[in-house]
């Protein structure tokens, strides 16, 4: 059974920075982690992804301003969120893909205001 737990969502003004973590039950280090954000009433979005190697992708809205990084020794992915936007708010959830089966968090909450 694979667990992911999310942690470091919070209350952050506009123009604010956050780092999300996604920790696993299990080794990570030769699976692809994901992140969605889920915003207030929307579709869960693809924010970023990071491959055991080679480049990491990031969703349009987020280029530029998110970093995704993973820590293999921790069995911990990052998500460092610069230059945060109102547009940012709500659910961010990391993935794994495992055996044919999508592993979601709980999910951690952000929200972006003044």
């Amino acid at each position: 059974q694979v667990q992911l737990v999310e942690s470091g969502g919070g209350l952050v003004q506009p123009g604010g920075s956050l780092r999300l973590s996604c920790a696993a039950s299990m080794s990570i280090n030769s699976y692809t982690i994901s992140w969605y954000h889920q915003a207030p009433g929307k579709q869960r979005e693809f924010v970023a992804q990071i491959p055991p190697w080679g480049s990491s992708n990031y969703g349009d809205s987020v280029k530029g301003r998110f970093t995704i990084a993973r820590d293999n020794a921790k069995n911990t992915v990052y998500l460092q969120m610069n230059n945060l936007e109102p547009e940012d708010t709500g659910d961010y959830y990391c993935t794994l893909r495992r055996g044919g089966n999508n592993y979601w968090g709980q999910g951690t909450q952000v929200t972006v205001s003044s």
